[in-house]
């Protein structure tokens, strides 16, 4: 009796086996098919790699605006930050408590060279500190030397090797904005570069003094286009913002007093609900997605309906074909995704040159591939619910 029942043990030990590698050859042998398979990987690789750069660049943009000194405030026109305010209110500003420190900058457009080469012109005061009330990182030795120097500029070093300048060089400049003697034509001196992480990689930005391009232009003398005003402590922002625009209310230049990410919040609402625009257009891919898949689900079951019967006659219950044919979904799908996410990925450090902070956090990662596993689960469902209740006689009939 213990000799029988041993013999059955291994009998049954041998049947499993071989009932798991015949499990594990219908999936090989599904997946083994090119056409089917190559169109479903791709298919699912698209939508994912597009979740991936969607939600990266959100995170980019979200940690751009949360990366913005809170402590910084522009002070501008109430019309709009294009419209210019007078020079003269810099000193109210200054006495507002809990400013530190309020620097005018005016801008303006240049050239170089020729029309394509743009850049953009930021004229500012270089008084001790000044550096408090900007973004800017500059080196000492720079930046005394762009105080002393009256037609000084400083560049950024990428757009200084873009133009293969050097320190000393002059550097003419073509504007619209006219000087005394009615040229457009400018020339500064090259003292040093800065480094701006707000501007990303992009964008050719040349810093001159304020004073002396405001004595060498003929028209809107002593105006800017807005103020820097740098905070004590950031709490102060929305009362010293207040108290700014309390000074000059009801009077001809009003003001609109704003930190700098308020701003940038207020520019990502211009643009419309980030979220809901990721949202519809993920969404929307996804459900073309469940479609697709489901149809070529379907169109598998039905191309193996004599393979699913030779499985039962095997013995493999309804339960097990049902969980055979998600489980070749949900192998195709993950894979996929995990292969859009990735090129999603290998993306994102040639984009944060452009958008500083952009990347795809790992919760985005898992969040996708469980999404995956959900769209497979979705469209695979019904072939496999029909797979399962397969009759062998009537399947095998179709031979």
């Amino acid at each position: 009796m213990a000799l029988s029942a041993t013999a059955l043990c291994i009998a049954n030990i041998v049947d499993n086996v071989a009932t798991h590698e015949i499990f594990a050859a219908h999936l090989v042998r599904h997946l083994a098919q090119p056409g089917r398979t190559v169109l479903l990987f791709l298919q699912v690789s698209v939508v994912f790699a597009l979740f991936g750069v969607l939600q990266g660049l959100k995170t980019g943009i979200e940690h751009a605006v949360s990366a913005t000194r809170a402590d910084l405030l522009l002070v501008h026109s109430r019309l709009s930050l294009g419209d210019s305010i007078p020079l003269a209110m810099l000193e109210q500003i200054k006495s507002v408590p809990g400013v530190t420190f309020v620097d005018p900058v005016e801008l303006f457009t240049a050239t170089y060279q020729n029309p394509e080469q743009r850049l953009g012109v930021v004229a500012i005061r270089t008084d001790p500190g000044w550096l408090s009330a900007f973004t800017f990182t500059v080196a000492p030795e720079y930046d005394a030397a762009f105080h002393k120097t009256r037609a000084g500029a400083l560049v950024r070093p990428e757009t200084a090797k873009k133009y293969g300048w050097k320190i000393g060089d002059h550097i003419p400049l073509m504007s619209v904005t006219a000087q005394l003697n009615g040229s457009t034509d400018w020339t500064f001196d090259l003292v040093g570069t800065f480094t701006d992480s707000d501007l990303g990689a992009g964008g050719d930005v040349i810093m001159i003094n304020y004073d002396y391009f405001d004595e060498a232009r003929l028209a809107a003398k002593g105006t800017v286009r807005h103020f820097n005003v740098a905070l004590a402590d950031p709490k102060l922002a929305a009362t010293v913002a207040d108290e700014i625009d309390g000074r000059f209310a009801n009077s001809s230049n009003e003001t609109q007093t704003e930190s700098l990410r308020e701003l940038g919040q207020s520019q990502m609402q211009a643009i419309g609900d980030l979220n809901f625009l990721i949202r519809a257009i993920v969404g929307a891919a996804v459900v073309a997605l469940l479609f697709a898949t489901a149809a070529m689900m379907m169109q598998s079951i039905r191309e193996r309906t004599p393979e699913l019967a030779v499985l039962k006659t095997l013995g493999f219950t309804d339960r097990a074909v049902f969980f055979l044919i998600l489980t070749e979904a949900i192998a195709v799908c993950v894979a996929a995704a995990a292969f859009g996410l990735a090129l999603a990925a290998l993306a994102f450090p040639f984009a944060a040159k452009i958008l500083p902070g952009i990347s795809l956090p790992g919760a985005i990662v898992e969040a996708g591939l469980a999404c995956a596993v959900l769209v497979a689960l979705i469209s695979a469902a019904v072939p496999a619910a029909l797979a399962a209740r397969l009759r062998i006689v009537a399947a095998l009939a179709e031979r």
